[in-house]
This record gives structure tokens, sequence and C-alpha cells, in this order.
């Protein structure tokens, strides 16, 4: 048995549920496991749902004797816990990544988002990552230039020899809002138009005149991975952090929803028209 992954996030996340199913396996409760390796429920709580930063691989060890895992799975799983011990490039940046959400992207095969009141992270221009950075009260023009270097290295999955599949719809008024001055935003709608003959990346706009529609509940991003064992993943941006969802119903929903959002936006052809006759405005 083995576990690909490049994010230390990723393989945490694998680890995380292994370390779950393994434990109702055996038939325990988190409390019984605790109470047996001599740990608080809280560390279980927090390994099994990969929010330990750096597990201890003599916890992992301890745990999977308890659990009575056999030799050719024990070591897979230890070279896990090892890899998740690894700190991705987005630790350099403390205080502009909050959570696992980088992490999660820089793995992803595929990234479907909708976007309604700015254009999102992953087609951003530095020009407009700045306007929006000194929007969120950060004056400190070093710490300004950290964000939008941070955000422009994020960028880097979309040039990979086998990048993301890259799927955004963006409501027409994130592209009417003016961030920044006219060359700001000429440089910004350039960019999306730019994107048109990559093959891995699809931009539509959800005009006006669709009038309202389900992409108004908010900003969401589905995150696809390569190994089937890796569920999607539902991030909705917070002010602080953001949520993660998983859960069936959760994905369905949210897939469902793009979908219809797909729909009912303008094709890419017809995105790229509009585009292209925005910029000739300003």
């Amino acid at each position: 048995m083995t576990y690909s992954g490049r994010s230390p996030t990723v393989r945490r996340r694998r680890l995380a549920s292994e370390l779950r199913r393994l434990r109702e396996s055996a038939g325990l409760t988190m409390e019984e496991a605790a109470q047996s390796l001599d740990m608080s429920r809280a560390t279980i709580s927090r390994l099994e749902a990969g929010k330990t930063a750096r597990p201890r691989p003599r916890d992992i060890r301890d745990m999977l004797d308890l659990y009575e895992v056999e030799v050719t799975q024990r070591e897979a799983l230890m070279d896990l816990a090892r890899g998740a011990r690894e700190r991705g490039w987005w630790e350099q940046y403390k205080g502009v990544f909050t959570g696992a959400y980088v992490g999660l992207e820089a793995e992803a095969s595929s990234i479907n988002t909708f976007e309604p009141l700015v254009i999102p992270g992953l087609m951003q221009t530095a020009a407009y990552a700045a306007e929006l950075t000194r929007t969120s009260l950060v004056r400190d023009p070093a710490e300004i230039d950290k964000h939008v270097e941070a955000r422009m290295r994020r960028q880097e999955i979309l040039r990979r020899p086998i990048p993301p599949r890259y799927w955004a719809v963006i409501d027409e008024a994130a592209l009417l809002r003016p961030v920044g001055d006219a060359e700001v935003m000429h440089g910004q709608l350039r960019k999306l138009i730019d994107t048109h003959p990559l093959e891995h990346v699809t931009i539509q706009v959800m005009p006006m005149s669709a009038g309202p529609h389900i992409g108004l509940w908010g900003q969401f991003v589905i995150l696809g991975f390569p190994d089937p064992a890796d569920r999607n993943v539902v991030y909705v941006e917070t002010p602080t952090d953001g949520l993660y969802l998983e859960e069936p119903e959760h994905l369905e929903r949210y897939t469902l929803m793009m979908q219809r959002l797909v729909a009912d936006a303008l094709g890419a052809d017809a995105s790229i028209a509009y585009l292209s006759k925005l910029i000739d405005r300003l």
C-alpha cells in the first residue's frame, strides 16, 4: 500500500482519514483509544481531523500498535506521517495564509470556483492583488509586497507541466467594480482574456441580465484530487479562515450549484468577447 501526494497538508489529511478508519475498525471510541495510549482525547481528535501540523512519529507508532496494523500498511503510514511533518512553501508566509487551503489547492487536480465580488485569486494580477490587500487594512508596504508575492506563488500551479483543470465563473459585478485605476483594471481584464487559448483554464462571466441566481449565496471553491481515495473539498472563505466541507451532501449541493452557474453564465467564447468589449471601454 502506498500513499502519494506532494503537499504536507494532503498527507496530513490522508493520515487523519486512515487513523480514524483504523480506530473504528478496531472497535474503539476516541475515549477508549486515548485511555489505552495514555493520550488526551483532544490529541486523538486533532490527529484524526488533520489539525496537528507536525504529527509525532511516536504517537502514530503507538496508535498503529494499538490498532494492530499489519506491517506493509504500517510502513506506508509511517512514511505518510513523516511526510506530513514537512513544511510547504506557504509556511514561510506567516500571517498571509491561514488554515489548510493553500496546501489543498497545491495538490488539486481540478479547481472549480464561483466569485461574485472580486477576481479569483489564481487569476489576479500583482497590481490588482496589491489594491485588494490595501483594502484589508494592511498598510506597511513590505507587508503588502509579501501578500502579493504569496498570491503570485499560488498561481504557479497553473503553469505546471500537468496543471489542475481550472474553471471559474465570475459575476459581472466583480468585473465592473473598479479596483485601483484604469491601468490596473486594464491589466487585470487582459490577464483574463489571455487565458482563452489555455486548454486547462475556462473563464465564464455571469451577466447582470441573468438576474437572481444560485451563486448569490456567495463565493466557493470545489477542489478535486488525483487520488480517488481523496474526497473533494468545498472551501467557503470567511474573514478569518474558512469552512471546509467534505460531507457527501455538501459536495453534491455545491457541485450542482456549480453546474447551474456554468449553465446560466455566458459561454467561454461569449465571456471573452464580453471582456474584450469591456477592456475597450476603459
